[in-house]
């Protein structure tokens, strides 16, 4: 619930910003916006504002049709409809969503966007995508000013890092320090995950021990780790539906090199009956050495409902204990983050320090998201596509103003890119066809543009259909 509910607000908002955008052009160049809606209203609306004869008219659970209403064009009305899927601008003289080609059969009135210089329709069609992406930037600004950052340099991590199968078929070996990809030194982790993943970089250079190894990667290396990231979440999710109050594992791809030193132990749990306390170092699962702190819970998976020996040192003395965990593989033990292990480096910004932090934030999300968008056209990117569902469950489970404002953020950053596609029924249609009109001199009839926007708004449910499809299928097979 509380996913759903910052789900709605984060879209509400966003939905919001971009229309304002589109709205705060057209007033800029004179061009009437007759209706401005949060969520789409058919037949009726739950509320409805308007301004005329020097006074606010409002109406509750209204018709949308009003006589006295429709006498003033010239003033917008704002509202909010039933529908809960975006809302809406209605723009005199466009053909939208909201206008055919039919109702602007009449000569144009200087009012009306056709009217408008092609420069003047294109920075009226592009102020949705600019105020999404400048209100991303403000909220980075705000939350770098507020919390500040916390970053920890893949320089620091001086244990090395684990390395799942996919990476060690590479050549991987467990405790490699990564030190450059493609000749640059990644900053983070994520920053080393983004190069080899999402990127494609392939030659990436680890210190193994005193000796510098240089790896070269599999160009298919992206693909194949969706791959197997599918195959995971599709077995956790028949776990999850198995048994209701199981709570899935996430794949572990890359990971600092830290051993499992317990640091919670809830009473009544296998480990607490076992006699496992805080501050025992836990090194091997039913005889399989976990030297990292990640191999623990991967163990304990291939033991549900079993009886197991864990070997674990208490002060600098190897002991072994003998637990029964349950169908779910847990224990009831916590170990240690890697905050114990690794300097930490947090840096505090005055407001105009973080302006140009935040400015980077936004500009790298947009960057990696454009790189990443290439593997959507693979098979396995297809498959990992999600719509509604799988965004609500990029928000934590738990309410967090910095997490929902972070969120927030980034989902306005994909919203500037997506609304950027040049589909027709988009804001990147309208681009694509106002560029080609002031390269060629010639503008598009209007019977022309309606018929690309029928055809970009049935594949852009299309999309959605699809997107949506692939949550549902996820949720039940």
């Amino acid at each position: 619930m509380i996913q759903a509910i910052q789900l709605v607000l984060a879209l509400s908002f966003l939905v919001m910003i971009h229309e304002l955008g589109h709205f705060t052009f057209a007033r800029i160049f004179g061009v009437r916006v007759e209706k401005f809606y949060m969520f789409f209203n058919p037949k009726f609306s739950l509320l409805r504002l308007k301004k005329f004869d020097g006074k606010w008219h409002v109406k509750f659970f209204a018709k949308n049709d009003d006589e006295e209403w429709d006498k003033h064009p010239e003033n917008t009305e704002w509202g909010i409809g039933w529908l809960p899927f975006g809302g809406y601008c209605a723009i005199a003289g466009m053909v939208d969503e909201t206008h055919s080609s039919e109702d602007l059969a009449a000569e144009p009135q200087s009012w009306e966007f056709r009217s408008k210089p092609a420069w003047q329709r294109l920075l009226i069609i592009m102020g949705g995508i600019l105020v999404n992406f400048l209100g991303a930037i403000v909220i980075f600004t705000m939350l770098i000013w507020h919390w500040g950052t916390d970053t920890l340099p893949l320089r620091n991590v001086d244990r090395g890092l684990y390395y799942s199968e996919i990476l060690q078929g590479e050549g991987f070996e467990q405790q490699d320090r990564i030190l450059t990809i493609n000749g640059e030194e990644p900053e983070t982790l994520s920053d080393a995950v983004q190069a080899m993943i999402i990127e494609g970089k392939r030659e990436v250079t680890v210190l193994r021990g005193t000796d510098t190894v240089t790896l070269t990667l599999s160009e298919d290396l992206g693909t194949r780790y969706l791959a197997l990231q599918n195959a995971h979440d599709k077995a956790e999710r028949e776990k999850a539906r198995a048994d209701q109050s199981y709570q899935k594992q996430r794949y572990v791809l890359v990971a600092e090199w830290i051993p499992f030193v317990v640091d919670t132990v809830l009473p009544g749990n296998a480990a607490y009956l076992a006699g496992i306390r805080k501050g025992d170092s836990i090194v091997a699962v039913d005889g399989v050495p976990t030297p990292c702190a990640v191999m623990v819970p991967m163990e304990l998976q291939k033991h549900p409902c079993d009886s197991i020996t864990m070997d674990y040192y208490r002060d600098g003395e190897l002991q072994t204990a003998r637990l029964f965990i349950g169908d779910q593989g847990k224990i009831g033990a916590g170990p240690k983050n890697q905050l114990a292990y690794f300097e930490i480096e947090h840096t505090d910004y005055s407001f105009f320090q973080a302006i140009p932090a935040g400015i980077r934030s936004g500009w790298d999300i947009l960057a990696m998201y454009v790189k990443q968008f290439r593997l959507v056209f693979t098979k396995e990117g297809a498959q990992s596509l999600g719509g509604f569902g799988a965004i609500g469950s990029m928000f934590p489970a738990f309410w967090s103003w910095y997490a929902f404002w972070h969120m927030t953020a980034f989902l306005s950053i994909i919203l500037a890119f997506m609304n950027f596609l040049p589909i027709p029924a988009l804001d990147g249609g309208y681009i694509l066809f106002l560029l080609v009109e002031m390269i060629s001199g010639r503008k598009p009839s209007d019977k022309f543009l309606e018929k690309a926007n029928n055809v970009g708004f049935w594949i852009l449910i299309a999309l959605l259909v699809f997107a949506n499809g692939n949550d549902i299928l996820k949720y039940f097979f």
